[in-house]
């Protein structure tokens, strides 16, 4: 199956790759900041407004490649579209209800944020905002994980920060630092919310290293549900398949179909 790239970011105007989609066809993020006199926030507030009213535009762009197509969009990086705002939110939900699409969402989240407790609260927060807000499937990544070493050493083993373990233990370092430790209550009562949920954990990424992108593709096609097309299986062996380990094979293990498996073999050998 081939996939395609939907640029849904108006101020991505220089794309690193070849997207079938381009939001810039129908609006541009300088142009709304020119005619409006709008910052970069607010002109891209206005721009999934747009969006949101234009769906019909997506929509008709969409429909061609449902059929043989793996879809990845690409949305702005501003957080405060997706746990503030309600627009992308629509987007997304408009897409789900009139394609019957299977959509999983990505966070992406700077590993660097791990070294600095503060930072790493900061994040948990935004992330279970985020996919309370969204209500979709969805997986946290931390990225850049082959960096992390070079922004100091953590307090911590790497397992404690993607499984969200204890926070109380961050609070003896928070309470080092004279600007946190007067937020203490603060931190203690959101540490208490994040743990409450206990929704939030991470995986890593390492752009660079092709088993690191391949477990989250695995995970994402798992979360989405995509590794269970054209299992012909009972719901016994479709549990089974679920609770899977991410490191598992699930091309053969699932026995799917076999245009599926050529794909990933194809894929491998240009590799």
């Amino acid at each position: 199956m081939a996939f395609a790239v939907i640029n849904l970011d108006p101020a991505n105007d220089s794309l690193p790759y070849e997207c079938a989609i381009n939001i810039e066809d129908l609006i541009k993020l300088s142009d709304v900041m020119t005619e409006h006199s709008l910052g970069p926030n607010g002109g891209l507030v206005y721009c999934m407004d747009y969006l949101e009213k234009n769906i019909d535009w997506l929509q008709s762009k969409l429909e061609p490649l449902l059929k043989d197509h793996y879809l990845l969009f690409d949305f702005p990086g501003q957080v405060e579209l997706f746990f503030l705002h309600s627009n992308a939110k629509n987007v997304v939900m408009k897409l789900i209800k009139k394609l019957n699409l299977r959509l999983t969402a990505v966070h992406l989240v700077d590993a660097h944020l791990c070294s600095d407790p503060a930072k790493y609260i900061s994040a948990l927060i935004l992330s279970l905002s985020t996919m309370l807000h969204l209500e979709l499937p969805h997986i946290n990544v931390l990225s850049k994980i082959d960096l992390i070493e070079s922004y100091g050493k953590l307090s911590f083993n790497l397992d404690f920060y993607t499984d969200v373990q204890d926070l109380s233990y961050l609070q003896h370092h928070l309470d080092q630092d004279p600007r946190s430790a007067k937020f203490r209550k603060l931190t203690k009562e959101l540490c208490d919310v994040i743990e409450d949920f206990s929704i939030v954990n991470f995986t890593t990424l390492d752009i660079q290293d092709k088993e690191s992108v391949g477990n989250l593709v695995k995970l994402i096609d798992k979360s989405n549900g995509y590794i269970f097309a054209g299992i012909d299986a009972s719901a016994v062996e479709f549990s089974k398949i679920a609770v899977r380990q991410v490191d598992w094979d699930y091309y053969r293990a699932a026995a799917v179909q076999e245009k599926y498996m050529k794909d990933d073999e194809d894929f491998n050998n240009d590799d």
